[in-house]
Formats: C-alpha cells, structure tokens, sequence
C-alpha cells in the first residue's frame, strides 16, 4: 500500500495539469459508465462533463502486474430536467477506480474502459470494490486511521477490527455500495455525497454512545476534507462523509422479506409488527435523550406543508397520472398547515427519515429488531435531513411499507387483493400499537400529520417509481387513491 507519509503516493491528480489530464482522459469512459449505475441519481439527464474535485491514490497506479486503487471526488454536470425551474448544483460521486495493464476474467464484468491518453493511457480501469485485492484496501485504511491526501480515516475508541477479512461486495440494488468482510462487518460507501455529516454515521454514533443496542455502532469511517491544505486543489468547505464501517448482523432478515413470506404463508405477522413498532419507539426516545429536541409552531408547520405541496406540484409534474388527485392532496397537506395556524404546535427531533421494513432486521433467534441505514432519503440534501422531524414521519414510513408489501402480493395473485388488505391494516395497527405501548403515545391520535407524511411518502414513491421502476407505479398510486379519498 502506498505510504501515507508521503504526499506523492498519496495524492495524484488534485493540482494541473495532472488533474485535468487525468479528468479528460476518464471523462468519455465515465460518461458512458457513471449513468448506468443504480446509485446514480441522475437518471433521464444527460451528462456534459465532470469537475474534479479530489483524487488520491490509495495504491500506487503504475504499471506492473499489481493493481492500483483511485479514489474520485467528481461532480458530474447535468442539465436540467423540465420539472426544474431553477439551476440545480452539480451532483459529487464517490468512484473507486482499479487500474491495472490487463483485467482478469473474474474482474471482466466490472471493466469501466480504457483510457486512450493521460497518465492511465492504455491502462485498464474498472470498479474496484469487485477486487478483492482493492476492496481489502480499505479495511486495512480503517483499521489504521490518518490522514491520505484529502481523506481521514477515524476509528472509534474501544473498537476491534480483525485483520485479512475476506471482502464480499452485496450485489443488492440500493442507492449507495456495500462491501462485507468476514461475517463481521460491513463497510457502506456513500456514492452521492455532500459536504456535512451523512445522517447515517451521526445518528447511530449518538445512539451507540447512548447505550442503544437497536443499531450496529460505527467502528470506523472515512471522509474527505478537500482544498483543506496549500497546493491542493478541490473545493473548502464541510468535510463529506464517505463510508461508515460497522458489524454485520449475519442470521438476520429484513422486515420486507418477511412480511412478503408472511403473505404468502398467510401467516400472522402482527406480533412482529408489534415489536417492531417497540423497537421503533425505543430509537426515537433514546435519539430524544440523545440530541436536541424542538417544537414547531405555526411558522414551521406552514413550512412543512409548503414543502409538501412543492413536491406533489413537482411530481405532477414528471408523472401525469398523479395530476388528478392534486387537489385533494393539496387539502390533506393544507390541514397541517390549518392546525398550525390555530395554534397547534408537535415536538421535533432528529428521526430515521427513511424508515420502512427493509430498514429493520430480525434476528432468527429471538424475534429482535435492529434499525439500519440512517441516511435519510438521498434525494434529499444532508442539511434537510439532518433537521429535527416530527417522530409520525417515520412511523408513516413504516405504515406505507405494510401497504406496499399488500400490494405487491396482490400484483402476484390478485384472488387474494381483498385478504392481502386487511393484513396491512391488521399490521399498520399492531405497529401502532406497539409503539404506543413502548412510547405511551398513540401517533394514530395525530391523525392530520400522520395521513400528511403518509400522503407525502406516496408521492415520492410515485416519482421514484415511475424515473425506476415503472411496473411497480401502481402500487403507489392505489395509496394516492386512498389517501385522496379519506
């Protein structure tokens, strides 16, 4: 592994020209690669060009039989889609780039190309997280933490990390990537970053801290500090968290699985469902010990709805089966803003902001339940989601996950679309049930903002759907259905 001691083998292209030869010459690989990735998120724009922003050399690239590990910080520039009525600043992706004269056959479906000039001219480049050899460069970098270039790794005290895990990278589509070592732990890498901390590291670090045992707690992680230090190029600011190291739950399923094996088992899933509203309800009480809590009067529930409304406008927009319930969900969300102006008022604090049952884990031996992923929705900027939130946010997570899981049943065997109903509602009020058991407050008491963030999900799931996963648009339009009709 290149010498972290020395600023050469650490940084190789953040200052010109090397920097800007090196961009052109990957610019027409990336171009082609960087759109057909699951956690690019600009999919239906084109791409113009890229800015580079940081690049470290985390193995030396030069020629020879061993492999080197890039590491990008690019923003990609994209135009604007017709829903935009305003310049959209230019998304920044974490890429890890192996660099080798020739690709092994077991590595040929991660190739990305080759450069035809630079300094990687007639080099092979590919994704480097389906390297073995690279991928366990990354351990060994948490194991000891310090600075390379741009990048500090952190490890928290008191930790153990095992040296030589075998790394497996998760093939699973999600918005960002995921490497387990051993069956101990995994490493999620951030794709899309911002400048602030990720959610993700912030709130389960609180959590673990404050005795939780609903989370795995962050052994290690990284970020990059760019333009930090004279001669670097980059761009000062907040550092971007960049991956987040933590113990893998080997013998666990997740909740959407479950409750998929549940419906065709016709199995009774409410006492799980009960628990899991416990478990949900423990994370927020002890997030609420944990960190600030605030309270949102007439001023901020008005801002709420706003925001509500701009996104129901703005998928109505892109999706057209959408249009014609606008009004009534323009209502739903204008009666929070109503109780907000005759007073009302809810606490707020900082919550899951991503919640549904494919971020909860079972164990096989004791029916318990662990919460992941905390990064909130990545559509959305860190700031946003790093607000305090009413805590039904979440829960309506949950409720339309229930809803979503019925339905997908139902596409599957539509006999069953009546019995597959009730299961839901049978298991949105077990969950409720149970948190109100472990909270001592029923959020099916908060009816006005539970059917908003409710309603508001459903439109966020109608735009992802339909840019996505157009065969799924159904399922979230029958909620839009519902949810206008109540």
């Amino acid at each position: 592994m290149s010498d972290s001691s020395s600023p050469r083998a650490a940084v190789v292209a953040t200052r010109e020209p090397e920097g800007a030869a090196l961009l052109r010459s990957l610019t027409p690989l990336l171009t082609e690669w960087l759109p057909r990735q699951r956690w690019f998120a600009g999919k239906g724009r084109p791409v113009s060009g890229f800015a580079l922003v940081a690049a470290t050399e985390l193995l030396p690239c030069t020629s020879g039989a061993a492999p080197g590990l890039l590491h990008l910080l690019v923003r990609a520039r994209q135009p604007g889609g017709p829903e935009q009525t305003h310049p959209v600043p230019a998304d920044c992706y974490q890429l890890l780039l192996g660099v080798r004269d020739a690709l092994p056959p077991p590595l040929a479906g991660s190739l990305i190309g080759h450069p035809a000039d630079g300094p990687l001219a007639g080099r092979t480049v590919y994704e480097a997280l389906h390297d073995p050899r690279l991928a366990a460069v990354l351990l060994e970098r948490l194991r000891s933490p310090g600075r390379l270039g741009p990048l500090l790794f952190q490890r928290e005290r008191g930790t153990t990390i095992p040296q030589g895990l075998p790394p497996r990278p998760l093939s699973v589509e999600q918005s960002n990537s995921s490497v387990v070592y051993g069956d101990s732990h995994i490493l999620k890498l951030f794709r899309r970053v911002s400048p602030g901390v990720n959610p993700d590291l912030e709130l389960p670090l609180a959590l673990a801290r404050a005795g939780s045992d609903r989370v795995p707690a962050p052994a290690a992680w990284f970020e990059a500090r760019p333009g930090e230090h004279p001669g670097e190029g980059g761009e000062a600011g907040e550092p971007m968290t960049l991956g987040v190291l933590q113990p893998f739950l080997p013998g666990t399923s997740d909740g959407w699985q479950l409750a998929l094996d549940s419906l065709a088992s016709h199995g009774d899933f409410s006492p799980s469902a009960r628990t899991l509203g416990q478990a949900i309800a423990e994370v927020h009480t002890t997030l609420a010990q944990a960190l600030p809590v605030t309270a949102l009067g007439r001023r901020q529930l008005e801002f709420i709805a706003s925001g509500m409304n701009e996104r129901l406008e703005a998928a109505a927009a892109a999706v057209p089966a959408l249009r014609p319930y606008r009004g009534k969900l323009h209502t739903v969300f204008d009666a929070v803003a109503g109780l907000g102006r005759g007073g009302r008022s809810w606490s707020a604090q900082r919550i899951h902001g991503d919640l549904h049952l494919g971020q909860a884990l079972c164990a096989g031996d004791d029916g318990r339940w662990s919460v992941i992923d905390f990064e909130g929705e990545p559509a959305r900027p860190i700031a946003e989601r790093r607000r305090p939130q009413p805590v039904v946010r979440d829960i309506a997570g949950i409720l339309r996950s229930f809803d979503y899981a019925a339905c997908q049943h139902a596409r599957s065997s539509p006999e069953e679309a009546g019995w597959a109903r009730e299961w839901s509602e049978k298991n949105r009020d077990a969950y409720c049930s149970g948190y109100a058991d472990a909270s001592g407050s029923d959020p099916r008491d908060e009816d006005v903002l539970l059917r908003a963030y409710e309603t508001d999900k459903a439109v966020y799931e109608v735009l992802y759907e339909a840019r996505h996963r157009p065969a799924w648009l159904a399922i979230p339009m029958s909620a839009v259905q519902r949810l206008a009709d109540t």
